[in-house]
């Protein structure tokens, strides 16, 4: 772990792919486990020990919060809960003392995140790796990238004892409703293992492992009665295993996770992964005999996201962020056909279509094929024709096709054509996003033909794109002559209301969607790859059409420079804000076959001039720097979200050739310590920071953008 890194013990996901599922670990006290379908830490007692040396004591991670002798055991023996099962757990146990911060160690990477203390290591593998095409790939192929597990190696150093000793590993169940059980009774000999009801599990294989159940770990580590192991009414599950004297023993377990049967609601879908798997005794057999198999491709995918020219502080949040985005994965079918969702972390909103225009830098490059789904999914159910009104003005115009905020909530489908999040009558959060979704569509749609190659989805959608560009035009203004590129009118959806954007919690600055710079240049960028998408079908004067609309939105940014040199965040009211999302457009046309537009000497040469004086004006203190040196981004909010800074990170050094400590090493290092922060770490990654602070949006998937540094050391050349 890098010195720059403050503290060892933040919380992780480890996830399987698609299985919206994870084993966090590493905040201490009962604040991680196995979650299934959760917005948080599962918040369990993770039991993660050794016997020391002299037998006297047991020694454990901080991941459990032990107190000896109160347990389950009170609720039943009530008249005499201060005798029984108790008095003799107090009196007999051998106690459990928590390892020392500093006696312990760890190493974390996109795959690999290991601990270890004493004469004892733990080491997780977590799947990170292509989901292949179910219209293509094999049975068997699908099965190894969708297998609902997560492997462990438990290693005990005992070569320089005399005795043997036992090691430990378990967890306490949380649902009241699902009891803890053995595995054993069930995996017909198969494996060895506990678990609560069928929806998480621990399992190993091995002569010298024995699972266990008992009110608390004390009373299972201190009972001498091996038969009192399956005891069936506590909450409490270990797998117990002893390594002879003289000896270095290395234990390897299964985490697994299975929800069967229907999964959702509003549209009847079950998991991909039941295709191949049974139950949750199908996954541990499965994950325990491709044991080698995964814990080779997480070696191969630790090095394939560490690359040689990208800093520890970048290497750390590359890692940590793709974590929480396969957390928050979920594939799932329907009649059949294979549905991607990636929910939205804590808020557990179902492709969220702002997260996922985000995302898309690293789906395209694991699985194109789920960006195609999201795509037609949206155009499918999620579309919907709107009309527009100016504000105040009670005249209706023409409008066009755009797209919902989301699918859904909570594994709840919302109805076709509406979102679970928006709302009528509103100028803020939980407003409409018509603008925004339009034109993400766009974007996603131009990258995924690009990257994809797949002209004939373009084809089979030109229709569509069509559409799309007349309801951008609409959207900027019913008079042609007027037209300056920007978003002027309001959704009818909003009753009167006012259109926002994805930084729904931010100010205007970013919060309002009508003429504002950030949604402008995204705008920008939807004309720019249209006119390219137009030109590659044979369709010349939508082409020229979107080429002119992009000149005039250029047009528009440039002059609205101020004598200060940045472009104000919202072209109306007298606005002075300072933001660094106006940026964020220029990737997208990178991305897309567009890499011209984005050249410094290329057809918009002066709008790439302006953006860069704009950027080197505002990103100072007082301005969008914060004093650690974090990026702030607006000058009139300090709700920061770190996604959007990594994008923008590109974009600056990568784009628009901005170099510097603010752009690089002390930001990064400033990002790395919120992320890392006692207040924070126990939400794993997160995007929202108020100055710091993790207030929203956390245990959240869209910190994936911070992939796009790893195109900085290979330039992408588009085809």
């Amino acid at each position: 772990m890098n010195d720059n890194i403050s503290s060892l013990f933040f919380n992780a996901q480890h996830s399987p792919i698609g299985a919206f599922s994870s084993f966090t670990i590493g905040y201490p006290g009962a604040k991680g486990g196995l979650g299934l379908e959760l917005g948080a830490p599962a918040n369990q007692n993770v039991y993660i020990g050794i016997q020391s040396r002299d037998g006297e004591y047991y020694e454990a991670m901080p991941f459990c919060d032990v107190a000896p002798g109160d347990d389950e055991a009170k609720r039943y023996d009530v008249e005499h809960s201060d005798r029984g099962i108790v008095e003799e757990t107090v009196a007999s146990h051998k106690p459990i003392r928590i390892f020392g911060s500093g006696a312990i160690s760890r190493t974390f990477a996109v795959s690999t995140d290991s601990w270890r203390g004493g004469d004892l290591e733990f080491t997780v593998y977590s799947p990170v790796m292509p989901v292949p095409d179910p219209a293509t790939a094999s049975d068997d192929e699908l099965r190894f990238a969708l297998a609902p597990v997560v492997l462990t190696e438990l290693t005990v150093d005992n070569s320089q004892g005399t005795e043997a000793r036992r090691a430990f590993f378990g967890y306490t169940g949380s649902d009241p409703y699902a009891a803890m059980r053995r595995l054993e009774d069930t995996s017909e000999g198969r494996f060895i293992g506990v678990g609560q009801g069928r929806m998480t599990a621990i399992a190993a294989r091995g002569d010298s492992v024995n699972a266990a159940l008992g009110f608390s770990i004390d009373t299972i580590l201190s009972n001498d009665h091996s038969d009192n192991f399956a005891f069936s009414l506590g909450n409490c599950g270990l797998l117990l295993m002893d390594t002879p004297a003289g000896q270095r023993c290395t234990f390897q377990i299964a985490i697994s996770f299975y929800r069967g049967g229907l999964a959702t609601s509003g549209l009847d879908t079950n998991y991909l992964y039941t295709r191949w798997f049974a139950n949750i005794e199908d996954v541990c057999e499965y994950g325990l005999s491709h044991f080698a198999e995964y814990k080779a491709a997480a070696e191969l995918a630790d090095r394939d996201f560490s690359p040689d020219g990208l800093s520890t502080d970048q290497c750390f949040m590359i890692a940590h962020s793709i974590r929480s985005y396969y957390g928050s994965t979920q594939l799932l079918e329907h009649d059949g056909e294979p549905l991607w969702v990636v929910n939205e972390g804590e808020y557990r909103m179902m492709n969220t279509f702002d997260l996922t225009v985000d995302q898309l830098f690293f789906e395209i490059r694991m699985n194109p094929w789920t960006v195609r789904n999201e795509l037609d999914f949206f155009l499918e159910r999620y579309s919907y024709h709107d009309y527009l009104q100016f504000p105040g003005d009670g005249e209706v115009h023409p409008g066009g096709v755009t797209f919902a905020h989301d699918m859904g909530v909570g594994n709840v489908f919302s109805r076709p054509r509406f979102s679970s999040y928006e709302l009528s009558g509103l100028r803020g959060c939980f407003s409409y996003m018509s603008q925004e979704q339009l034109v993400n569509w766009i974007l996603v749609a131009g990258v995924y033909i690009e990257v994809a190659c797949d002209e004939n989805w373009r084809n089979a959608n030109l229709e569509t794109l069509k559409a799309c560009f007349l309801s951008m035009l609409n959207r900027d203004h019913p008079d042609p002559e007027k037209r300056d590129g920007v978003m002027s009118l309001d959704s009818s959806r909003t009753g009167g209301g006012a259109e926002i954007t994805t930084y729904d919690s931010l100010d205007e600055s970013l919060g309002q969607a009508r003429n504002n710079i950030y949604l402008a240049m995204k705008c920008w960028a939807g004309y720019v790859i249209l006119q390219r998408l137009f030109d590659s079908t044979g369709n010349g004067n939508l082409a020229a059409h979107a080429n002119d609309q992009a000149k005039r939105c250029a047009n528009t940014l440039i002059s609205h420079m101020t004598s200060d040199g940045f472009i104000p965040a919202v072209l109306e009211h007298g606005n002075a804000s300072k933001i660094i999302p106006v940026i964020e457009g220029l990737a997208y046309p990178f991305f897309a076959g567009c890499a011209e537009a984005v050249k410094p000497q290329g057809p918009y040469s002066g709008l790439l001039s302006a953006l860069s004086t704009h950027l080197t004006n505002v990103l100072v203190p007082g301005a969008c720097l914060f004093a650690d040196g974090a990026w702030k981004l607006s000058s009139t909010s300090n709700n920061s979200w770190l996604s959007k800074i990594y994008l923008c990170q590109f974009v600056a050094r990568h784009i628009l050739g901005i170099s510097g400590d603010q752009v690089t090493a002390r930001a990064d290092g400033a990002h790395v310590a919120w992320l890392t922060d006692n207040d924070n770490a126990y939400w794993a990654w997160s995007d929202q920071m108020l100055s710091g602070r993790a207030v929203g949006s956390r245990y959240y998937p869209r910190g994936v953008t911070s992939v796009l540094w790893m195109y900085e050391l290979s330039v992408y050349e588009p085809k």
